[in-house]
């Protein structure tokens, strides 16, 4: 499929917002086969395989795109050849640049302690950033009731650092509608969600949730880093 000008994609994004705002998720995804084809991806963190689940149902064979950082746990690694193994969709890892060992030698041991968002720059941004490049648009997990950061989260926008449409298929979905649609269809999860996480990243800037606290409040606990830079 050939690509579109970016003023089209962006006037395209617009359009598909405002019309699939109260779509369901797996219309919106159709949409997106539909209207990109293999110019389409899904991007998972492996926390759950709803998102990769929803989108081989839309377009089976479908590529979905998972940033191996280094520093993930071994569930996450584990969920996502689960994924690959059980799932019709084709799992891309990408990886940084440089190994971890590589990173330490220049930068310094345990960066992600030092500079946080330097660690996600290198690790995270710049990989995707370069695995999106045959793309036109990506999908991701994001959810308005996650965190005051993404409340405004569009089910279709425009990536304007990336040039790309970004699709929020389970934008509107509460956590009540992800755990329903899991057990409805037996959807893999992260072992580590049943252990205290809620959100999960790279296992240095992550730990449990206590009782009472916001779901991503494991996520650089005791600084004000919200965010790991992919989505703002």
């Amino acid at each position: 499929m050939t690509r579109l000008e970016d003023t089209d994609l962006e006037g395209l994004a617009e359009r598909a917002g405002r019309d699939l705002e109260d779509a369901p998720a797996l219309e919106i995804l159709r949409w997106a086969a539909d209207t990109f084809g293999s110019r389409f991806c899904v991007t998972s963190s492996m926390e759950d395989a709803v998102v990769a689940h929803l989108a081989s149902r839309a377009f089976p064979g479908v590529d979905v795109v998972f940033l191996d950082t280094g520093y993930h746990f071994p569930e996450t690694i584990g969920t996502r050849d689960a994924v690959a193994a059980v799932m019709d969709v084709n799992v891309i890892t990408l990886t940084p640049r440089q190994t971890v060992a590589e990173q330490d030698a220049e930068y310094g041991p345990r960066l992600h302690d030092r500079d946080p968002d330097l660690c996600c720059a290198l690790r995270k941004v710049r990989p995707l950033e370069e695995g999106l490049r045959e793309y036109d648009a990506w999908a991701t997990g994001l959810r308005r009731d996650e965190s005051p950061t993404r409340a405004a989260t569009p089910v279709v926008g425009w990536d304007a650092r990336r040039r790309k449409v970004k699709i929020s298929p389970i934008a509107r979905w509460t956590q009540a509608d992800v755990d329903a649609y899991i057990a409805e269809h037996g959807v893999l999860t992260n072992p580590l969600l049943m252990d205290g996480y809620p959100s999960i990243g790279c296992a240095p800037c992550t730990r449990r949730v206590l009782e009472g606290e916001d779901i991503r409040s494991g996520r650089w606990a005791g600084s004000n880093k919200t965010e790991c830079g992919l989505h703002g």
